[in-house]
C-alpha cells in the first residue's frame, strides 16, 4: 500500500488513470497505456524482493522507446531497471510479444561504468 505524500522520484508507482484491473491504490494490476496511437498492455507486480512490469502488444514485440516510456511511467526517468535474458533452462515463453522490466527492492542496481554504456 502506498504511504501518504509523494513517492520518491524513482519509486515504483503505477499510473492509476490507465488501470484496467487490480485493486486501486496498490502497485500491481493490469493497465492499458496509450503510446503514439498504440495501446500497450502492461501488468505490474511487486513481491518476492522484486518490482516487475511486463509490456506487450498483440501482434509485435515492444520496441526500445516503448519500453523506455513505460519504465519512466512506472519508475521515473532516473531509475535503473533491467530487462533480463535468463538461462535457457529457466526461460518461459507465455506470450510471444511480451518483454519484462525488473528492479530489486531495497538493493541499488549495479550499473557498468558510464564510458562503457
Amino acid at each position: 500500500m502506498r504511504s501518504d505524500g509523494p513517492p520518491p522520484v524513482d519509486a515504483f508507482s503505477v499510473p492509476e488513470k490507465f488501470r484496467t484491473a487490480g485493486p486501486a491504490g496498490e502497485n500491481c494490476g493490469a493497465f492499458v497505456v496509450p503510446y503514439r496511437g498504440l495501446r500497450l498492455r502492461v501488468v505490474a507486480f511487486y513481491g518476492f524482493g522484486w518490482e516487475h512490469v511486463s509490456v506487450s502488444l498483440p501482434d509485435r514485440t515492444p520496441r526500445w522507446e516503448m519500453m523506455a516510456f513505460v519504465k519512466s511511467l512506472f519508475w521515473g526517468p532516473e531509475a535503473c531497471v533491467v530487462e533480463y535474458h535468463p538461462p535457457a533452462s529457466r526461460y518461459i515463453d507465455v506470450h510471444k510479444h511480451c518483454l519484462h522490466l525488473w528492479r530489486p527492492i531495497g538493493i541499488e542496481m549495479p550499473m557498468p561504468p558510464l564510458e562503457l554504456v
